[in-house]
């Protein structure tokens, strides 16, 4: 048997074990009913004198419900990767990715790449005006932003907004506690855990406060305004999507988010679920009508374009974990290839295969699972090839 048999056939029986834990544990997560409307902003006032807690947040029953990116479950969306392609290649495939009958797409949100041969990382919220113009029908935002460091909230609300005003109903803002690659690069600030988790969770607060579209004096621990206001903001709220990979973050995606972001590892997590769900119950929502997006690597091909691939994403399986305060993408880089010396390492729990059935399997496993949109993050240097192979031999064998 090949090396990329016994890859293949550990893969396989690694996701057949996590979509089976997962099913068993993902029960209460109803794939049949319609994708409901994500959880809203606070309540508008005049003026906020300070931030809502999360354990204060208000029910969303008393809250406007902001439109979703999507009228129902089962969602294919399309990875766009600022660390591995400028933006005219990321746009011609973002066209790509709409012919193909992709439903949705995110950008990537760095200042820099997570490996120095990735070479590059321009700026995402450029490229999301221009997705606006170029693509018409998919809904797309980040994944994601971090609005704690070096972004101000302020900022990132004013963005937002005014993405929400231009493409009214397709934009939502992914958020994540961020990685020192980002954050400690670019302003000379981060934080431990903690500290990032209550960050964010102020900064998501002010955001929603400022897209009341009223004059804003907050006074948080970390954040402040001063009689601010945006004069342009949509007329439904952005929905903010919150990245959790652990337990803590989980249960903060849930309450003060409208859905969860994670990993196909993690959906398989009863914990992380359980998190999950207590968070949404604790913010007033109903955990079985939120949006779970994971993002899922692909490779269409065999072992020789999965070890390309692996050339440039050989810290995903430890870049959550020991490289997060590491802020040298030469840094990680070398530390990578050193604890992932083979390939294999690093796609091992990827689909790699020509044969669509793997992929559409996959997909279907996952959506199975409990996820309401998969977030196709191709690992393949030729990405229209990849696109092209999806549109005609995957999306059309996917049921609905």
């Amino acid at each position: 048997m090949s090396t990329l048999d016994h890859g293949r056939r550990g893969a396989a029986l690694s996701r057949r074990a996590l979509l089976a834990s997962a099913s068993a544990a993902g029960a209460f997560l109803s794939l049949d009913s319609a994708l409901a409307g994500p959880a809203a902003a606070a309540a508008p006032s005049t003026t906020a004198v300070g931030p809502t807690t999360a354990a204060s947040a208000p029910a969303v029953a008393d809250q406007p419900t902001p439109p979703p990116i999507s009228a129902r479950t089962k969602q294919l969306a399309f990875v766009l990767s600022h660390e591995q392609f400028p933006i005219p290649d990321l746009l011609e495939f973002a066209t790509s990715a709409e012919r193909a009958g992709f439903d949705g797409l995110w950008t990537s949100d760095h200042i820099q790449p997570w490996q120095d041969n990735e070479g590059h990382a321009m700026m995402p919220w450029i490229t999301l005006a221009l997705l606006g113009t170029q693509t018409h029908g998919p809904f797309f935002g980040t994944g994601v932003t971090t609005p704690t460091f070096r972004y101000d909230p302020a900022v990132v609300a004013q963005a937002f907004a005014t993405l929400g005003v231009l493409y009214p109903g397709r934009v939502f803002l992914g958020v994540g506690t961020g990685e020192a690659l980002n954050e400690l690069a670019a302003s000379g600030q981060f934080a431990r855990y903690q500290e990032r988790h209550d960050r964010l969770a102020e900064a998501v607060d002010l955001i929603r406060q400022l897209w009341a579209g009223d004059h804003v004096s907050y006074a948080g621990q970390f954040y402040s305004t001063n009689n601010l206001r945006l004069y342009d903001v949509p007329s439904e709220p952005v929905p903010i999507y919150v990245a959790g990979n652990g337990p803590k973050s989980a249960r903060l995606a849930g309450q003060i988010g409208d859905g969860w972001i994670t990993t196909p590892a993690n959906l398989a997590t009863m914990e992380l679920h359980d998190a999950f769900r207590e968070g949404a119950l604790a913010g007033g929502k109903n955990p079985d009508q939120l949006p779970i997006l994971v993002e899922d690597f692909v490779v269409v091909g065999g072992e020789a374009e999965a070890n390309e691939a692996a050339t440039y994403w050989r810290f995903a399986p430890i870049g959550f974990k020991e490289l997060l305060y590491m802020a040298d993408p030469r840094a990680i880089q070398e530390r990578a290839m050193a604890e992932l010396p083979s390939p294999w390492d690093t796609w091992r729990d990827w689909t790699v295969s020509t044969d669509p059935l793997a992929h559409v399997q996959h997909i279907q496993g996952l959506w199975d699972a409990g996820a309401t949109h998969v977030f196709v993050h191709s690992g393949n240097q030729d990405q229209l090839r990849m696109l092209d192979f999806y549109a005609h031999e995957v999306i059309p064998r996917l049921s609905r």
